[in-house]
């Protein structure tokens, strides 16, 4: 499974505020610290602000923090709010599979897919920001 560019990106966005250390980085910060775009960077970041994982404050002294509920949420569920609930293939897209009414793979490949969601439940955003790649965060910002 290939995670979405919005996917990653959050989860990256969201690692990189975790280890602000009281900075607030803009949106412009970020995109330049992922070399990503900054439309792209404006997108996620408002999701995850819909999400209350992170503010964003506009103005002087504004910028992005993580909120509490930013640091300890899973990482399962950053990645099942981003990728959607679809199925891993369209069974039933523009043109249906031929095999679709009595195939097992869909379901397996759903279960699969659980099994992905699953095993990422447990991480919390905390979790993934522990050494050695917090440090390496910091970095990566500090040559931007």
């Amino acid at each position: 499974m290939r995670l979405l560019r919005s996917t990653d990106l959050a989860l990256r966005v969201l690692m990189r505020l975790a280890v602000s250390g009281g900075t607030t980085p803009t949106t412009r910060d970020v995109a330049a610290a992922m070399q990503v775009p900054y439309t792209h960077a404006a997108k996620v970041v408002a999701e995850l602000q819909h999400m209350g994982l992170l503010e964003a404050r506009r103005g002087r002294g504004g910028g992005l923090a993580l909120t509490q509920k930013g640091r300890t949420a899973s990482v399962g569920a950053v990645v099942r709010a981003f990728e959607g609930d679809g199925d891993v293939v369209d069974c039933e897209g523009a043109t249906p599979c031929p095999l679709n009414s009595g195939c097992r793979l869909r379901g397996a490949l759903r279960q699969a897919q659980e099994a992905f969601f699953a095993s990422l439940d447990p991480i919390t955003v905390a979790d993934i920001v522990t050494n050695p790649t917090g440090p390496l965060l910091l970095g990566i910002s500090a040559r931007v």
